[in-house]
């Protein structure tokens, strides 16, 4: 979402952008650079170099990298990596501009060009983190939590909502603290309900629910506000209460399962996506075996797993001993997607003969890429329709009725 900002004042600026272009078609390339975990950071990194090796065969003229990797490491890029010309950190957009040579118009604040497809958007209720989890970096590059009002966010929906957007996807790095340092307590039902009622909007979608002192009340709007997905991200991490006290999640595995199975019960059929963390300093494999029977037993509709690295300057990294082996790491993480695997295709399976309602994101050979309210784009199932003798509309809604799956994709007609 920054670069959409920044992308709509460059083009406010009579400057003509293209997002994710190659080297060759532009002057000047701005990086956004993520510094989150160790795979994001390469990924960072090789692309400041690509660009870097571009400009000097004369395919760009200049090159600036923003974010939260320069935000961060900007000391250490600017000796490591020559060829740079400036590096920006993340609340840096004014200075950017500048150094670019245009104005900052203050009129466009929340205007942004979109790099989804028009129909949908990324909606971020707030930046920063309040939470002490002792593996994340996020407050070191983000700061502390800030929620935007209510007004501003209800505008900044209608605004896309006029432009024919149809799915709002709500992200933030803690959703559920949405509102404390601005109206002194959780405030995320009431945005919900302002939300939901902007007329056009036919999807809100919430990521990155945190699950210590989660607000019940959210649970309750989502099951009344039809137009609010049956659908909930909340990164877990782990269910061994040792690890997620070393963690400082601020939860117990009792807790966990508590509030899985009230969300269960108040919202019947929801699906929940979480993520887990393997290979946190402590975990043997008693604390594995444990996470491992956890997600067996909870059967998550979508579920994510990522290898711990040590981030400099968090708690782990300076009181706890990675010991685990970067091959344990990744052998187990293969054993958890391998027992997902088995749950999503029984689950999907579960589905063949449903009647579902779905959005059209594309068109790729002869399929149609559709998603059921159950879905997020690109990280959950996809609903694929033959496009043979048939005519969809990306960003329509259709119902779809399944007649086949597999692990990861359903398959449907109209």
């Amino acid at each position: 979402m920054d670069s959409e900002f920044l992308m709509k004042q460059l083009e406010a600026n009579n400057i003509r952008v293209i997002y994710d272009s190659p080297p060759e078609k532009a002057k000047t390339a701005i990086i956004n650079t993520c510094g989150f975990i160790k795979d994001a950071k390469q990924e960072s990194i090789d692309t400041i170099l690509q660009f870097v090796k571009a400009k000097e065969e004369g395919l760009i003229k200049y090159l600036y990298v923003i974010g939260c990797l320069s935000e961060r490491y900007k000391q250490e890029l600017k000796a490591s990596i020559q060829g740079v010309d400036r590096y920006f950190g993340t609340e840096d957009m004014h200075s950017i501009l500048s150094e670019i040579g245009v104005d900052y118009k203050k009129e466009l604040t929340g205007e942004r060009l979109l790099t989804t497809p028009s129909h949908y958007a990324y909606f971020k209720i707030s930046e920063g983190c309040d939470r002490s989890c002792s593996f994340c970096a996020i407050p070191l590059m983000r700061g502390m939590h800030k929620s935007k009002s209510i007004e501003t966010l209800v505008a900044e929906a209608e605004s896309l909502s006029a432009k024919g957007v149809k799915e709002l996807i709500l992200i933030a790095q803690d959703l559920t603290y949405y509102g404390i340092d601005l109206y002194g307590r959780q405030k995320l039902a009431d945005l919900l309900k302002y939300i939901s009622d902007i007329k056009g909007i036919e999807w809100i979608r919430l990521h990155y629910a945190y699950p210590a002192n989660f607000p019940r009340s959210v649970v309750n709007v989502i099951r009344e506000r039809k137009n609010i997905c049956k659908y909930l991200d909340i990164p877990f991490q782990h269910i061994n209460d040792k690890i997620l006290k070393q963690m400082k999640r601020g939860v117990n595995k009792r807790q966990i399962y508590d509030l899985i199975g009230f969300i269960r019960d108040e919202i019947p059929g929801i699906a929940l996506r979480t993520s887990m963390m393997i290979g946190f300093p402590g975990e043997g494999e008693k604390e594995f075996e444990e996470l491992k029977e956890f997600v067996r037993d909870v059967k998550f509709d979508r579920l994510g797993v990522f290898t711990y690295s040590e981030e400099d300057g968090t708690w782990s990294a300076a009181n706890l001993k990675n010991t685990i082996p970067e091959h344990i790491k990744r052998k187990r993480a293969d054993i958890i997607m391998e027992e997902q695997m088995s749950i999503s295709k029984l689950l999907n399976y579960n589905k063949i003969g449903q009647l579902i309602k779905v959005i059209v994101d594309d068109r790729a050979g002869a399929y149609y890429i559709c998603r059921s309210e159950f879905d997020s784009p690109e990280v959950d199932d996809e609903i694929l329709v033959r496009s043979q003798n048939i005519r969809l509309e990306t960003g329509k809604f259709y119902k779809v009725r399944i007649y086949a799956a597999d692990e990861y994709d359903l398959y449907g007609e109209v």
